[in-house]
């Protein structure tokens, strides 16, 4: 289904969220990074694909970019990151027991309170996407 013909003014809302989640100042990688995360975790094969792509075209290297899904292992991910990937399963599996203190704390150590409702607000629109996309079984490219 094309929900943005089905719902316009809707979707313009959402994009409108989206744009300013973009140019909310924190940084393009981390916000291309949560947006896989989220992404692998809720089956998106477009988003996954769609943010994947971007954050190569922004300059992240593929050895992270494959790596995003078994970030706890990896080292190459700062602590910022690690705590972004970490907030952003968190809310993405919100019903799964909410956000631990420890984790709010290890957030605020490092992210501002005002980077923090920004983080969780670009978390909450990519599972918006993901969520639209699933249900309406959109396609990711076929690239070669």
């Amino acid at each position: 289904m094309n929900y943005f013909a089905k719902a316009p003014e809707l979707m313009k809302s959402v994009l409108a969220l989206n744009e300013a989640v973009e140019t909310c100042g924190l940084e393009k990688s981390l916000l291309h990074l949560i947006k896989l995360r989220a992404s692998q975790i809720n089956g998106c094969s477009y988003c996954v694909d769609m943010h994947a792509h971007e954050a190569l075209e922004d300059g992240d290297s593929l050895q992270r970019v494959l790596l995003v899904a078994a970030w706890r292992e990896s080292p190459l991910f700062t602590e910022r990151e690690r705590v972004a990937f970490a907030w952003t399963e968190a809310l993405t599996r919100v019903a799964d027991g909410g956000v631990p203190d420890a984790l709010y704390a290890a957030a605020l150590a490092q992210f501002s309170e005002s980077e923090l409702v920004k983080l969780t607000v670009a978390v909450s629109i990519i599972n918006t996407w993901n969520r639209l996309s699933v249900a309406f079984h959109a396609l990711h490219p076929i690239r070669d």
